[in-house]
């Protein structure tokens, strides 16, 4: 049962037309939020949009965005507004896949765009939701999304950690910066969470979740995308406060261990 939390409040999440993003969304509209569903995959982000909007019965658009592009992110941000009035929420969740080869042979070209989607749009749309917010005056409440990557890095996969890394730094100047407009910026860093881009990972090297994932979670299982969107919701609510700044680790102690 998920208690009406978010009522009366909009929020955009974007990358949200499957896994995390799009049980994030789900949530949130269950939670009485107005839901902004953004993702670049125009056909998913629609059926989205739809599904969730029938299922909950909240009010749900669908905004086809490119993060990294900075005039498509103000146009998010624009028509979020134009369609509820304000923006009070959001979840800056959008990411490629991570690379998969060593620092002495990255793909340069793949570091460009992993780059210019997983931190460069994250700060964009960072920076566009700040701007609202605070002509706004209500405050509100950020949530970047990073990963365990970010706090422990992995072998293979050095643009996606890099990107994990900046993630949580811009995060934390956000926050210094934007409490005085009483606006709380955190993030979120899952662990090893069942999605389509972990699975075509596992299926890329061969490997399954009973042998795999013992070594990524304290819990031995893979995580599920809502319980993600749960630490979201948190952060996302009045519940959460006197937070900002920081990180909630969703990543059944693999960081910690």
């Amino acid at each position: 049962m998920t208690f009406p939390v978010l009522e009366g409040k909009t929020a955009i999440v974007t990358g949200a037309a499957m896994g995390m993003g799009e049980a994030t969304a789900r949530l949130f509209a269950e939670a009485g939020a107005n839901v902004v569903v953004a993702d670049f995959n125009e056909e998913k982000g629609r059926a989205v949009a739809e599904s969730i909007a029938a299922d909950t019965g909240a009010k749900v658009i669908f905004v086809n965005v490119d993060v990294s592009d900075s005039a498509q992110v103000q146009a998010m941000v624009a028509r979020t507004v134009e369609e509820f009035g304000e923006l009070n929420v959001a979840v800056n969740n959008a990411a490629l896949t991570p690379d998969n080869g060593l620092a002495s042979e990255f793909d340069e070209d793949y570091w460009d765009r992993l780059m210019s989607v997983d931190l460069k749009g994250a700060a964009l749309c960072q920076k566009y939701e700040l701007q609202q917010m605070i002509s706004q005056g209500k405050g509100g409440s950020i949530i970047n999304i990073s990963s365990v990557s970010g706090f422990r890095p992995q072998p293979g996969n050095i643009a996606y950690v890099a990107a994990k890394h900046g993630v949580i730094g811009m995060t934390k100047v956000a926050a210094m910066e934007n409490g005085v407009h009483n606006i709380r910026v955190n993030s979120v860093a899952p662990g090893a969470i069942d999605t389509p881009m972990l699975r075509g990972a596992l299926e890329e090297f061969g490997l399954d979740e009973e042998s795999y994932a013992p070594q990524l979670s304290l819990l031995n299982r893979f995580g599920q995308p809502r319980e993600i969107a749960e630490a979201t919701l948190w952060l996302a609510s009045d519940a959460s406060s006197y937070l900002t700044g920081t990180t909630i680790h969703a990543d059944a102690g693999y960081v910690g261990r």
